[in-house]
């Protein structure tokens, strides 16, 4: 049995859960569980603003770590306590050196220990809003980030006689002490993005990813990656450090790469695409084309991409977005665009073809909108009974979320194959992504909230009337969209991670009946 101790981004379940719903009882050919992830209890991972217990998660990571075969650890819940508390901290750069040097006791406890790490770029949204950011962030953050961007621009030479006039009105508007807060917690940041890449240099970690929160091409974070990738670049560690859009999906993907690197695999992944257009569109909230991340995730994964489909481990399934990319709320109003440059029809002919003719596991990336899955998609698939065949599914969040889920998915599915744990998790997604981030989140939001006095940004607690609405809508999308006479959907928990919209928390089981 391979031990795993893992310490992730915070406390909602696309971090907390994911993984260990991924490998939950995975079994091996001795049919022993062969994969057993540890994490701290829930209640040392804070909540969302508050941050974790951080001395608690060492004596718990200390105790752990001793008879581990590998750490997967979030650099920012060890330092910050948690993503949210990383934007928000005052910490020194020497507290955040310190702190970090505890690692050095991971390796003394247990010098054959594999360690993997991932530590981000902070994000800067294009929004104003204080949900996730400093409070002044609801009053200033579109300006913060605007002036970011003429500033990037600027530095760059690329700055128009327009973009010096909205830097000096920009620079004039925003409050000093508000600009100097925020760009000081940002180096700190970007300092210690640059101690943990002395770690690996060191050999104490031995693989990092430094993902990018919410990029875009210009801008704080933009500048922040250049920086970091000079560092890498003077450690000569480009093969151990990766930086790419993400940052949710990493503990999954870690986990993929550890396991197949204990077991000596490095897949071979096929791609293949909705669109001719889609692999070179750069989806929101991301700063390159998509291809260039697909790359990456595969690669990050512990996998390859390979130009033969006979070949390949498993193929993935690109359902590629248009340009500009759309919001999977907005779904039911498709752009002409949308309609003519993606062939869906040929793409789940594809999809049916290869895995019922051809028999190659096949999973799908759902990228085509942002935010939730593509519903015309899932209907498609639903008429071929392909849901549940599929090696993988994911279509939530960002386009480098879905992709690090589905393709770590399609991971442990080429090493264990079709098991329970692989079927609840095709389960989930399906009710997550398309019921929830698709339909019924918008639907509540629009047609509960107001008569119950909330909103999308506080509803009333993890378990209240609203998650009770939020699982009777979704009982309700399962038997529309998701059932047939061979499979089964059950929530068996609703509710709201964070008090808001914009996550659900599920817990979800797939029946099988009989064929």
């Amino acid at each position: 049995m391979y031990k795993i101790a893992y310490i992730p981004l915070d406390e909602r379940p696309c971090n907390y859960s994911f993984p260990s719903l991924l490998s939950d009882k995975v079994t091996g050919s001795s049919s022993q569980g062969e994969v057993n992830i540890v994490r701290p209890d829930l209640s040392l991972m804070g909540n969302k603003k508050v941050p974790g217990s951080m001395e608690k998660l060492w004596e718990w990571l200390y105790e752990e770590s001793v008879d581990s075969d590998g750490l997967i650890l979030s650099i920012d819940t060890l330092l910050y306590g948690g993503i949210v508390p990383s934007r928000l901290h005052h910490l020194t750069l020497d507290e955040c050196s310190k702190a970090l040097a505890r690692l050095i006791r991971i390796r003394e406890l247990n010098p054959g220990v594999k360690i993997y790490a991932f530590n981000l770029i902070m994000r800067c949204p294009k929004y104003s809003g204080s949900d996730e950011e400093p409070d002044y962030y609801a009053d200033w953050g579109s300006e913060i980030f605007q002036y970011g961007r003429v500033h990037h621009l600027m530095t760059a030479g690329l700055a128009s006689e327009e973009d010096h006039k909205q830097y000096d009105n920009l620079k004039q508007q925003l409050p000093k002490e508000v600009v100097d807060d925020y760009l000081s917690r940002r180096k700190i940041n970007v300092e210690v993005n640059k101690l943990v890449l002395e770690f690996v240099n060191h050999g104490l970690i031995d693989f990092l990813i430094i993902p990018q929160d919410d990029s875009a091409p210009y801008g704080w974070t933009a500048m922040d990656q250049q920086e970091v990738r000079r560092a890498i670049a003077s450690h000569n560690l480009e093969l151990d450090v990766y930086m790419y859009p993400g940052a949710d999906e990493v503990g999954c993907t870690l986990l993929a790469r550890m396991i197949n690197s204990f077991k000596g695999k490095r897949p071979l992944v096929y791609p293949v695409f909705s669109s001719t257009q889609g692999p070179s569109v750069t989806p929101l909230y991301e700063d390159r084309p998509l291809m260039e991340t697909l790359k990456y995730q595969i690669l990050a994964a512990g996998g390859l991409i390979t130009t033969s489909l006979a070949e390949a481990d498993f193929a993935l399934f690109v359902n590629s977005p248009v340009e500009p990319m759309m919001e999977a709320a907005y779904q039911d109003n498709l752009s002409t665009k949308y309609q003519v440059n993606r062939n869906l029809l040929d793409f789940v002919e594809q999809l049916e073809f290869t895995v019922n003719e051809r028999n190659i596991p096949c999973v799908v990336g759902d990228v085509a909108f942002a935010n939730g899955s593509d519903l015309t998609l899932m209907k498609l698939m639903k008429r071929k009974n392909l849901l549940f065949k599929l090696a993988g599914y994911a279509g939530w969040n960002t386009s480098s979320n879905t992709l690090g889920t589905c393709i770590s998915q399609g991971m442990l599915h080429h090493l264990y194959g079709s098991t329970q744990t692989h079927t609840n998790f095709l389960a989930l997604r399906y009710v997550e992504d398309a019921g929830y981030c698709s339909a019924v989140r918008k639907n509540v939001t629009n047609t509960i909230l107001p008569a119950l006095g909330y909103d999308y940004f506080l509803v009333d607690g993890k378990s209240g009337s609203v998650s009770k609405a939020v699982q009777e809508q979704l009982n309700t999308f399962i038997q529309e969209n998701l059932l047939d006479e061979h499979n089964e959907i059950l929530i068996q928990a609703c509710y709201m991670p964070w008090n808001r919209m914009f996550e659900v928390g599920l817990e979800v089981e797939h029946i099988r009946r009989g064929t």
